[in-house]
């Protein structure tokens, strides 16, 4: 199986944004690793975790991670064979002259990780250190990022970033390590509770500076290495890994940091936004991964119905279980579009656009907050279309929910990311340009059919617009209590927009309807109405294929 050919949203919405043709040697290469090997090597590292070795024979300390062999070809893979931590910073990954766009490499790890969840936290991380020491470094790091971004896995040097405290929390004020100077260099001390990628070699971490205010504009950012500069161990000391639900193949821990040596990383009095950087860039990668788990999902349960008989007919065949898939295809490929499309606006934010900056800094937490929660509602309802092999470690079901739950979590748990929506519509009006965002992509729909289905979501429009200003025209309770719905309701919206305005684009482009039929049946959807007449079509919806006007009514 090739996880890029049975997708049938996934080529449309690239040759929007890029050369499709140009993508497609490196798309279908990931696409048969990802249904092949990653997949089988994927479900070795998850029944292997790491382990931690703490101490050789002699007993001195050493802090050594443990890989079963599975997880190392997989990072081969990720990092060498496919450059994902590479091809956002340097030229000639996969023949790109210039660095490869933000789509497209988002489209490539979307593939990638239907196959593996876990390795993903990593490569985010590795790929987002190396950003951050380009933006803020002043050209200090290059050693560092040339080895962040290395294309050869034998110079590869992989980046994590240790932020939580255990008294803190997702409050990143409270946090307690002390940053000091001594002999002339700066040392850090203090415990980071969980810290992914935890023998990293590049750590990006924030630490309270002498003289600082209180709260996070007291804390600086600084690079933590692995090895000192002379080769010897740095103050790491890894006490122990987590045991978690998921994401298995990885190693957290929990890590104490003994006068380890650091450097600074740009302006000390602005460490936290700067590491906000790092933050938000991985967010969007929990989104995407998000997305991921949702396509496997939705790939396994229509594989699974069609072959499945049972009350004298394949499961598929059946009008309840249509109805049951309807609503998870039509999730999993409405968050596709919203995530190449905050993927698009990144690109063009990097390139200067400041409205795109200012789009991208709420399309992020929007994308984060609902395909995360969407995920762990789709990889359940997944295990049950399976029913009791579902349930069984010998399928891929238990490590989809599993690894489902994590990504609520991770960089803001779903409240904290909610309220940071609210902090973008109080900082910028960030409603009124999602609004304008989604009331412009409806004013350029040209296809008549289209244009006319779009009339459904003008209201969701302008109620997005409202409820953004009550969230600044009420108190702060209120607001606090109200912006979890707006932040769905505005990931919703979005979505509706974007999956007509790629229907247009297909409707134009002569691939016909289909996808005009996804998204009137999504709008129905979000109304709670099933379209049970939709159901007849659903072959066409999960295989691709031309829909005709007519069928449409």
């Amino acid at each position: 199986m090739n996880f890029a050919d049975p997708d049938p949203a996934l080529r449309p919405l690239l040759a929007r944004y890029t050369d499709v043709a140009r993508v497609e040697p490196v798309l279908r290469d990931v696409g048969a690793v990802a249904g092949g090997e990653l997949d089988e090597l994927a479900a070795v590292a998850e029944a292997n975790p790491p382990e931690l070795r703490q101490y050789d024979p002699r007993g001195e300390r050493i802090d050594e991670v443990r890989y079963h062999p599975a997880y190392a070809e997989m990072s081969r893979l990720a990092f060498e064979r496919f450059g994902f931590a590479a091809m956002s910073h340097r030229g000639g990954v996969h023949g790109w002259p210039m660095p490869v766009p933000h789509v497209v490499k988002y489209a490539l790890s979307y593939v990638f990780v239907q196959a593996e969840f876990g390795l993903f936290c990593p490569v985010s991380m590795t790929d987002s250190a190396a950003r951050v020491l380009r933006r803020f470094g002043g050209g200090e790091f290059g050693a560092e990022i040339d080895g962040l971004t290395a294309t050869r896995y034998a110079d590869l040097r992989t980046g994590a970033m240790f932020m939580t405290e255990q008294q803190g929390g997702s409050d990143v004020g409270r946090t307690a390590t002390e940053a000091v100077r001594r002999d002339g260099r700066w040392v850090l001390r203090g415990r980071k509770w969980f810290a992914s990628n935890v023998d990293a070699d590049v750590v990006l971490t924030l630490a309270r500076v002498p003289g600082g205010a209180s709260g996070t504009r007291g804390l600086g950012m600084f690079l933590v290495p692995k090895r000192r500069p002379g080769g010897g161990r740095n103050g790491i000391r890894i006490d122990r890994l987590k045991d978690k639900m998921g994401s298995r193949s990885m190693a957290s821990g929990e890590v104490t940091l003994e006068d380890a040596v650091a450097t600074p990383v740009g302006e000390l009095s602005r460490g936290f936004l700067q590491m906000a950087e790092m933050v938000n860039v991985s967010r969007l990668s929990n989104a995407m991964r998000a997305v991921a788990l949702m396509r496997r999902a939705v790939h396994e349960s229509t594989a699974h119905t069609r072959e499945r008989v049972a009350f004298g007919a394949p499961l598929f065949d059946q009008p309840l279980m249509r109805a049951t898939l309807l609503p998870m295809l039509l999730v999993a490929e409405a968050g596709l579009g919203l995530v190449l499309e905050a993927a698009a606006e990144l690109d063009r934010a990097d390139a200067g656009d400041e409205r795109a900056r200012r789009l991208i800094r709420v399309l992020t937490p929007i994308a984060k907050h609902h395909l995360c929660k969407a995920a762990r509602t789709v990889t359940g309802e997944a295990m049950e279309v399976r029913g009791g092999n579902g349930y069984i470690e010998d399928w891929i079901n238990p490590r989809l929910v599993r690894d489902a739950h994590l990504g609520s979590i991770w960089e803001g748990s779903s409240n904290v990311i909610a309220l940071d929506v609210l902090r973008c519509v109080r900082k910028d009006a960030a409603h009124e340009l999602l609004a304008d965002t989604a009331r412009d992509k409806l004013a350029g729909l040209a296809d008549p059919h289209v244009a006319a289905a779009a009339e459904r979501l003008l209201p969701a429009v302008a109620r997005l617009r409202a409820e953004g200003a009550a969230l600044l025209s009420g108190g702060d309770e209120h607001a606090q209590a109200a912006c979890g719905g707006f932040t769905t309701r505005a990931a919703t919206t979005l979505m509706a927009a974007l999956l007509l305005e790629q229907a247009d684009h297909e409707a134009r482009t002569g691939l016909g309807y289909r996808k005009l039929l996804v998204a009137t049946a999504y709008l129905r959807h979000l109304d709670g109405d099933p379209a049970p007449e939709v159901l007849p079509l659903l072959e066409v919806l999960v295989d691709g294929g031309p829909v005709a006007a007519e069928d449409l009514a």
